[in-house]
């Protein structure tokens, strides 16, 4: 029995890799402005609702699960197991969706946490939360590149590009547990 096509969808394989690139650049560059002004653009919230205790907790676990099924795609696809690889890709996108949008409404409404840490931890922290936003920034789009081959059925540019998403994209899922760990730990 032959292994069943990935999905591919025929709007997409007619749409030239060069117009898919630009716009997804573009559209990145507007949702990071965009996330930078619903997140910075107000001054701290005075009392946030309780409720809003718990997301950091819920962002350092769908970041994990992203992390997980990031590797677990990557072993499938290792075993050239295609159809496990992009379901497994499919959750880590959705796990980092969600993670998203939860991280957008904790950072309207409650505002940055101040790591309360010193000495060499401290560095560290830094160091971590320094890469981990600039490289969340580069993630978003190489994301939807990967998406856009893969599911225009451009299989050796989705490789090619799938090369730099994975572990830019596992660097990010891994080191936003390590932020909430610090952060929770240095309390």
């Amino acid at each position: 029995m032959a292994a069943p096509i990935p999905i591919q969808l025929v709007a997409l394989k007619e749409t030239s890799p060069k117009k898919a690139t630009i716009i997804i650049v573009a559209a990145t560059a507007l949702v990071l402005v965009a996330l930078l002004g619903v997140i910075y653009g107000h001054g701290r919230a005075v009392g946030a609702p309780a409720w809003t205790a718990w997301l950091p907790g819920l962002n350092a676990l769908l970041n994990a699960t992203s992390a997980v099924f990031l590797l677990s795609a990557f072993r499938a696809i290792r075993r050239r197991d295609v159809v496990a690889h992009s379901r497994r890709v499919l959750v880590s996108l959705a796990a980092s969706a969600v993670f998203l949008v939860s991280y957008i409404v904790y950072h309207s409404v409650h505002g940055d946490t101040r790591f309360a840490g010193h000495g060499l931890i401290r560095g560290i922290y830094f160091f971590i939360l320094i890469t981990h936003v600039a490289l969340s920034g580069l993630a978003l789009p190489l994301i939807f590149l990967s998406l856009f081959f893969s599911l225009s059925g451009r299989f050796p540019k989705h490789r090619k590009i799938a090369r730099y998403t994975f572990p830019v994209w596992l660097y990010v899922s891994v080191t936003g547990v390590l932020v909430f760990v610090l952060l929770r730990a240095n309390a």
